[in-house]
């Protein structure tokens, strides 16, 4: 039975995309040091990365857009994610295993979800390495395009340093309207 674990980088962020990985591995081939991808350092997600696409007998990565996310909602971006990258497989999974308590109506198999899964289930800390290496490595290069927000350093999550930048610089076509932080500075701008 052919089993993927599904998970996302990049809900809480106020600027660039949401990434969605599912990924079946192949139990001859186990990766060692698979955990959820927020328990492991930068260096060892980067180390694990190659050895889960290289292992994984399928794997897929969505990315869903800030104007996705502003229309659909985070919640909504998320499920239509995860549906994505579970039908974008190569092989056809039986079950989605996938992290938290919800799962999207529209999957293309049958579907389990598992809260705190990305640290007990090994599909779903792969998906979960999968999706934060895709996000972060993104991030990094709409910093070069984007200067001044400083994306390499903070990947779009609302630190101090980003919400300055916004209030100096306005938002970039990377930031999320419906985000609260981002939808106030643009009401505000409207009203002068």
């Amino acid at each position: 039975m052919l089993v993927a674990g599904v998970d996302e980088a990049g809900r809480g962020p106020l600027a660039g995309p949401l990434a969605v990985a599912a990924v079946i591995l192949d139990p001859d081939r186990p990766i060692a040091g698979l955990n959820d991808s927020k328990k492991l350092s930068a260096a060892k997600r980067e180390a694990l990365y190659p050895q889960i696409i290289e292992r994984a007998l399928a794997y897929c990565i969505v990315l869903i857009e800030p104007d996705e996310i502003d229309r659909l909602n985070i919640f909504q971006a998320t499920m239509t994610g995860m549906s994505r990258a579970v039908a974008g497989l190569a092989l056809v999974a039986h079950e989605a295993l996938i992290d938290g308590n919800k799962l999207p109506k529209d999957l293309p198999c049958r579907g389990r979800a598992i809260v705190g899964g990305d640290a007990l289930e090994p599909a779903i800390s792969a998906a979960s390495i999968l999706a934060k290496v895709s996000r972060d490595r993104l991030m990094v290069g709409l910093d070069a395009i984007h200067p001044g927000y400083g994306f390499a350093i903070h990947k779009g999550y609302p630190t101090p340093v980003h919400l300055n930048a916004l209030q100096q610089l306005g938002p970039c076509v990377q930031h999320r309207r419906s985000f609260a932080p981002v939808r106030v500075l643009l009401d505000q701008a409207r009203l002068f």
